[in-house]
């Protein structure tokens, strides 16, 4: 006697669709929780969030939370990788939008794009990142390496322009950090309550400025 084992793996049921709906279910409760921690973190700094508040603003009781992280730093590197990639995205897009373009067009889209972000978009990161001096020690690699990760975006396009002699920068990484230090500082200048043509002027105004620290090359001759 033999089997048909097409027709036995035929006649098996689909798998179960309750595993993936189960696990959608919670990756929206983490994404969720970590809104509301970055929320938490951005009004109230490091020592200012806990995890009873995040428990609250999200309507679950607090042992839940260590189902989806076991503690408030494993929560809080969330939150800092997930605000980091979301700048990435951010730029990575801004950047796809001039491909092809010059080197300083490349760059201004880049600051401005930054700009739009600490200012408008995305707040919560010009505030998350101003306050590393009063965390942890154990945060100090993370924060670095976001930062690494933000900086290379714009070496890129920076390096790249001064070998095409676009920029004229003997030294890069002294204008990077001046650059970065502008660019924090912008969210100090443009204001939430001033009007939006007023914070579209000074936005324009600081890409103008900023980019001329790479030490623009007149080649137009």
């Amino acid at each position: 006697m033999t089997t048909d084992t097409s027709a036995l793996a035929s006649a098996e049921p689909d798998p179960p669709k309750q595993s993936s709906r189960v696990s959608r279910r919670r990756d929206r409760r983490k994404a969720e929780i970590v809104r509301t921690a970055t929320e938490l973190l951005s009004a109230n700094g490091y020592q200012g969030m806990s995890l009873e508040d995040v428990a609250e603003q999200t309507d679950i009781a607090k042992a839940t939370l260590y189902h989806y992280f076991s503690g408030k730093d494993e929560l809080v590197r969330a939150v800092l990788e997930a605000l980091t990639v979301d700048v990435i995205v951010r730029l990575e897009a801004a950047l796809a939008e001039v491909e092809g373009r010059s080197y300083l067009e490349q760059l201004r889209a880049l600051i401005r794009e930054q700009v739009r972000i600490l200012t408008d978009t995305a707040p919560e990161v010009a505030t998350v990142f101003s306050w590393p001096k009063s965390w942890p020690e154990s945060f100090d690699e993370i924060i670095k390496d976001s930062r690494r990760r933000h900086d290379a975006i714009f070496r890129t396009v920076v390096e790249g322009g001064i070998a095409a002699g676009e920029f004229d920068c003997p030294h890069p990484d002294v204008a990077l950090h001046c650059l970065h230090g502008v660019l924090n500082q912008s969210s100090l200048w443009i204001r939430p309550s001033l009007d939006d043509d007023k914070k579209v002027e000074l936005r324009e105004a600081l890409v103008d400025t900023a980019s001329l620290m790479m030490g623009i090359r007149d080649t137009g001759a």
